[in-house]
């Protein structure tokens, strides 16, 4: 029985190894992202000089919008591999990332929340810049989405920090 119940262990321990896979597939998938990236900054600079300053504009807020969005997953990889599967150990770079064996699940989960915020943000100036393509209707639901994810950003911050709390009075059980 002993030797079935640690083969269960090992079992279910190697199995995190299977969350690399969708590591290298996010990373296979950033390489993607990139390569839409730069198409859109060979877009922007066909653009130049004679380019409409507002079209400009919002060319910049995309590109902000993808960094972002390439940030947040680059978070996610770095931050889930050093939770689940391995510390990472690469010497003296990974001295330059040690914040990312500060971000446990819960942090992590508050750092998303608050880059979907910006992301869902930096949409809504983008479409009040161009409010006229846009109804009444469509402009208040996209402004609801805006305030639910403040709302859940705000809620997942109160809830970590409640966690936190009570891990202290609880002697960290």
């Amino acid at each position: 029985m002993e030797t079935l119940q640690k083969l269960i262990e090992r079992t279910i321990l190697t199995s995190r190894y299977v969350l690399v896979l969708f590591y290298v597939g996010l990373a296979a998938a950033l390489v993607i992202f990139a390569g839409q990236f730069l198409i859109k900054i060979a877009s922007l600079a066909a653009k130049f000089p004679f380019g409409d300053e507002n079209e400009i504009l919002l060319a910049m807020l995309q590109l902000i919008d993808k960094a972002l969005v390439a940030g947040l997953v680059v978070m996610v990889m770095l931050s889930s591999y050093d939770n689940f599967v391995a510390k990472l150990d690469g010497g003296a770079e990974t001295q330059k990332i040690a914040w990312i064996g500060r971000l446990d699940p819960g942090s992590l989960k508050i750092k998303v929340a608050s880059a979907i915020v910006a992301i869902s943000s930096i949409h809504l100036l983008r479409i009040f810049m161009n409010a006229a393509n846009f109804s009444n209707d469509e402009i208040y639901w996209k402004v609801v989405i805006h305030v639910v994810f403040i709302f859940s950003a705000l809620f997942l911050g109160v809830l970590d920090r409640m966690t936190v709390i009570w891990r202290d009075k609880d002697g960290g059980k």
